[in-house]
């Protein structure tokens, strides 16, 4: 599978600084310092219904990060996956009287889309689900023959208790456990489950469903949480800086995904940081495909709605924090980029030099893109307002504003 193009990314005058970013593992603000690679990991989209603003504003969070490593002069090693095959895939194909391959395509092809108009860099490595399968198999394989698996009705479930680390990323007791995974694609009612939380690494073959050969395990599909582990483990190896995603993907996906990968390697962590994004909201509800309250980006292009602001207005809240998307979001979003864009059309301007500090510390500090959007106000306020005699100052400041924020002026 391929990924979509990358733009430019100007090079500024000095360096970056080593990110801060807050690790749900930990629970606090961790300073990463990779060596000269940078490796994450993002789980993708499960092509059904793309691209969403909630989507959006989770993959630009990790676009900062990239661009924070980026400035640092570290090359950055980016893996991204795409459910193409899942329970949710399946049934709105069903629904719909389409073929699922077709759908997730589309949709697919969409993401690519939507992506490349809003400028964020793409993975090295895009992968999907049903391409990892020949690589799944043999994990969940090495599972079972190690007793960390077991097989029941022909389906085989990871067994929780075999990774002593079980719980460390989302640090939540059973019950709310057991609830998440009911409503989160788990089923812990099942009767014959040596543990209720166990997720299922291979499903067998169902009717009028696709299969694959799995081996000694028959024919089947992977579990949702095992093909991101067996992508990670192929293309960054254990230890990889950050496993990003929404924080709905904290439990059950990051923490399952941690425990495979531990308990197949013996190794601990898989990653040295769980990053998760806020939730976006819409009419005081989560925006979500089962509440049938999104809002697309590709519906906002369609309607003449310039992609830098939809990046600004994803820029404007704090990657961690819940928001709601409004009208009133984008309106201040679109007034910025016209504010932004007339103070750097001036031939001469402010000097910058302390602006490409104040953004580049915000960043670093847990990507804090609101205050690096409020330095770039004051900048143009002045510049706007008095001017300057400075004839690289506009053009310092649309790189800069290009290279670490992702918005062309």
């Amino acid at each position: 599978m391929h990924a979509w193009p990358a733009s430019e990314v100007p090079a500024l005058p000095g360096k970056g600084r080593d990110l801060k970013i807050h690790d749900t593992a930990t629970r606090g603000t961790i300073t990463l310092a990779p060596g000269p690679v940078a490796r994450i990991y993002v789980c993708g989209i499960t092509p059904y219904d793309a691209t969403h603003i909630g989507h959006a504003a989770t993959y630009n969070a990790f676009d900062l990060v990239q661009r924070v490593w980026l400035d640092t002069k570290r090359q950055v090693h980016y893996v991204q996956n795409v459910t193409d095959v899942d329970d949710p895939l399946l049934e709105r194909a069903q629904r719909d009287g389409q073929d699922w391959t077709e759908l997730a395509e589309r949709e697919t092809a969409l993401f690519r889309e939507d992506m490349t108009a809003l400028r964020m860099l793409p993975p090295q490595h895009y992968i999907g689900a049903v391409e990892a399968i020949p690589g799944i198999v043999p994990l969940v394989e090495r599972l079972r023959d190690a007793g960390a698996a077991y097989e029941l009705d022909g389906d085989v479930y990871f067994s929780v208790e075999s990774d002593p680390h079980f719980g460390g990323v989302s640090h939540l007791d059973a019950e709310a456990m057991r609830l998440l995974s009911a409503e989160r694609g788990g089923d812990p009612d099942r009767p014959g489950k040596k543990n209720p939380l166990d997720p299922m690494l291979w499903m067998a073959a169902r009717p009028g469903e696709p299969s694959w050969d799995g081996g000694s395990l028959g024919r089947g599909r992977p579990g949702w949480h095992i093909e991101c582990v067996a992508i990670a483990l192929d293309h960054l190896g254990m230890g990889f800086d950050i496993q990003g995603g929404g924080s709905d993907l904290a439990f059950p996906h990051h923490e399952m995904g941690a425990s495979h990968a531990q308990a197949l390697t013996g190794e601990f962590p898989m990653a040295k940081a769980y990053v998760h994004a806020g939730m976006v909201g819409l009419d005081g509800e989560k925006m979500s495909k089962s509440r049938g309250n999104l809002v697309f980006v590709s519906a906002l292009r369609r309607a003449g709605v310039d992609p830098a602001a939809i990046r600004l207005a994803l820029l404007s809240r704090h990657y961690r924090a819940d928001w709601e998307w409004t009208d009133a979001v984008l309106a201040e979003a679109v007034a910025r980029l016209e504010r932004w864009r007339a103070a750097v059309s001036r031939p001469d301007g402010l000097p910058a030099d302390a602006l490409v500090e104040e953004v580049r510390e915000a960043l670093a500090n847990d990507l804090d893109a609101p205050a690096a959007l409020a330095a770039v106000d004051r900048w143009a306020e002045l510049q706007l307002a008095s001017g300057g005699d400075d004839a690289s100052a506009p053009g310092l400041v649309s790189r800069t504003v290009d290279a670490l924020l992702g918005v062309a002026l």
